[in-house]
């Protein structure tokens, strides 16, 4: 019989952080989708003003509710529709802390090369979620 699969000590411990990460994120997503639905802080754009802006691209849609692109979000996090944007950043940002967490790791293990991949890879996901690049339609 052939011998079982093992995962490797940096396997487990991003496994580990990611399941962490998961629960949290959803739970904050729980929270902020809870403290949307009862009005405990109110939206920026009322609930029944949304399917007029639905129809609209995004250029129109962002000029008429006055919402900025890219990270201007965190400036509206009084409001109950934008609070629900922290739960999502929190889970887009597990997978780079993730990464964190196995590089000294891989370093220790002797695995350079993989070190040094996920250090760029670290880089390019900071680097993409810091709004710096300006790609598409943005």
């Amino acid at each position: 019989m052939a011998d079982k699969l093992k995962a490797t000590e940096e396997q487990l411990a991003y496994a580990k952080l990611l399941d962490k990460g998961m629960k949290v994120g959803l739970l904050v997503l729980i929270i902020t989708f809870v403290i949307y639905l009862t009005g405990i802080l109110a939206p920026h754009i009322p609930v029944n003003d949304l399917p007029k802006y639905w129809v609209l691209p995004v250029y129109s849609y962002l000029e008429q509710t006055g919402i900025h692109p890219g990270w201007a979000w965190l400036g509206m996090l009084g409001k109950g529709d934008f609070l629900n944007f922290t739960g999502i950043a929190f889970l887009a940002a597990v997978t780079l802390v993730c990464y964190l967490r196995i590089i000294p790791i891989l370093f220790k293990n002797k695995d350079t090369i993989y070190g040094i991949i996920a250090i760029i890879e670290v880089l390019v996901l900071g680097l993409a979620a810091s709004g710096l690049l300006r790609a598409g339609g943005h």
